[in-house]
C-alpha cells in the first residue's frame, strides 16, 4: 500500500483555483503538487518552518495565503518561490477559511467576512454579525465578472447569501433548503451555484443572478449524509459531490429529452401528473440522478473531489484527510462507474 502524499495526516486539503494544483497544510508545514501528469505527482515546494491549518494558493501563481497553526487569527499572504512575506494581518477571532481570486481575497470568521482587494491587502468590506457559521463554510466565484461570494444566511435553514465582491453589494438571497448548509461551490464563469445541506440527500444548482433553481439532484434515499465537497467541471456539463460515505457521484447538467422509449412516456406520465400528487412525491419523480459515479475502497474518512482534464482524459481526483490522492477515468458519453487509474 503506498504510503500517501504526506508523512503525518494534513490539517487541510484544497485542490487549488482552477485546479492544476493541490495544496495541503500539514503539521509540520504546507507542501503544493501539481496536477498535469497523473502518473507522477509533481511536488512544486514544500515548508517545514511552522504548522499549517489553512494554506490557498491564487491559480499558477507564486502567491500563497496562509493560517499557521499556532496563530489562528494570523492570516500571512507570502512569496513562496522568494521564500518571502508580503504582508499579514490579525482578526478579531480564528479564522476558519480563506478564499481568493486574482481581485479579491476573503477571510471567514464564525461571525464575519473580511473582503480585501487582492492587489494591495487593504480591506474593502467587512460583513459583520453572519449566522453562526463554525465550519467557515464560504464559496468565492474566480471570474473576474462575476466575483461572488457565497455564505450561509442562515444557521437555522438552508439560505445562501450571494454577494457581490466586486461592486461589494447584496446580489440576492436563495432559499436553498429546508436544513441547515453543508457545501457551496460556484461554477468556473460565475453564474451557477451548486449547494448541498446538512442532510445531504438533494444536492441543487441555482441561477446565481436571479436565484432560480436550474437542476435538482438526488444523492440517495437511503440515509443523510455528510456532503464534504462540491465541485463544477471547467465547462459546468458535470457536477461532482463527495461524502463521508464511499460514494463519490458525478451528476451532469444537461436539459431533459424528449423520452424515445417506452419507459420513458411512461416516465413523462408520472410528471405530467404530478401536479396531483402531494409536493414530497413531485420533487422525488423531478430529481435527477447521477450520471456516474466513485466507489472509493473506504467510508468515514473527508474528502475533497474535483472534475479536470488531466493528460486530455476527463477525471474525478478525490484526496482524503488521511493522505491520499485519488484519480479516477470519467466517461464523459456514458458514465457509469469511473475506473481507478491511480493512487498517490
Amino acid at each position: 500500500m503506498p504510503v500517501g502524499l504526506f508523512y503525518e495526516f494534513p490539517h487541510s486539503i484544497l485542490f487549488c483555483v482552477r485546479f492544476r494544483s493541490l495544496a495541503v497544510g500539514t503539521a509540520t508545514g504546507y507542501k503544493l503538487f501539481s496536477l498535469s501528469n497523473i502518473d507522477r505527482l509533481e511536488q512544486i515546494y514544500e515548508n517545514e518552518t511552522e504548522g499549517t491549518c489553512l494554506v490557498e494558493r491564487l491559480f499558477s501563481s507564486s502567491l500563497v495565503a496562509l493560517v499557521g497553526a499556532s496563530s489562528a487569527r494570523k492570516l500571512k499572504v507570502c512569496h513562496f518561490k522568494k521564500g518571502s512575506e508580503i504582508c499579514n494581518y490579525s482578526y478579531s477571532n480564528s479564522i476558519l477559511a480563506v478564499r481568493l481570486n486574482r481581485v479579491r481575497l476573503v477571510v471567514c470568521l464564525e461571525e464575519s467576512l473580511y473582503i480585501h482587494n487582492i492587489r494591495d491587502m487593504k480591506v474593502m468590506h467587512t460583513i459583520r454579525e453572519t449566522p453562526p457559521n463554525p465550519r467557515g463554510l464560504c464559496a468565492l466565484s474566480i471570474s473576474n465578472e462575476n466575483c461572488y461570494l457565497a455564505y450561509p444566511g442562515s444557521d437555522k435553514i438552508g439560505e445562501v447569501q450571494i454577494f457581490d465582491a466586486s461592486n461589494l453589494q447584496a446580489k440576492v438571497m436563495i432559499p436553498a433548503h429546508d436544513s441547515p448548509l453543508a457545501a457551496l461551490a460556484f461554477n468556473t464563469a460565475g453564474t451557477l451555484i451548486a449547494t448541498a445541506s446538512e442532510k445531504g440527500t438533494v444536492i441543487r444548482v441555482f441561477n446565481v443572478s436571479d436565484g432560480l433553481k436550474l437542476y435538482e439532484f438526488r444523492r440517495g434515499m437511503k440515509r443523510c449524509v455528510s456532503i464534504c465537497s462540491l465541485s463544477f467541471s471547467a465547462d459546468s456539463q458535470f457536477l461532482c459531490a463527495s461524502s463521508n460515505t464511499e460514494t463519490v457521484h458525478i451528476f451532469k447538467l444537461e436539459d431533459p429529452k424528449e423520452p424515445a422509449t417506452w419507459m420513458g412516456y411512461f416516465g413523462k406520465a408520472l410528471m405530467q401528473s404530478a401536479s396531483y400528487l402531494p409536493s414530497q412525491v413531485t420533487e422525488v419523480f423531478n430529481q435527477g440522478r447521477a450520471f456516474a459515479s466513485v466507489h472509493l475502497p473506504f467510508c468515514g474518512v473527508r474528502t475533497v473531489c474535483a472534475l479536470i482534464t488531466v493528460q486530455k482524459i476527463p477525471r474525478v481526483l478525490v484526496a482524503t484527510t488521511d493522505g491520499f490522492l485519488y484519480v479516477y477515468n470519467l466517461d464523459p458519453a456514458e458514465g457509469g462507474d469511473c475506473t481507478l487509474a491511480r493512487q498517490h
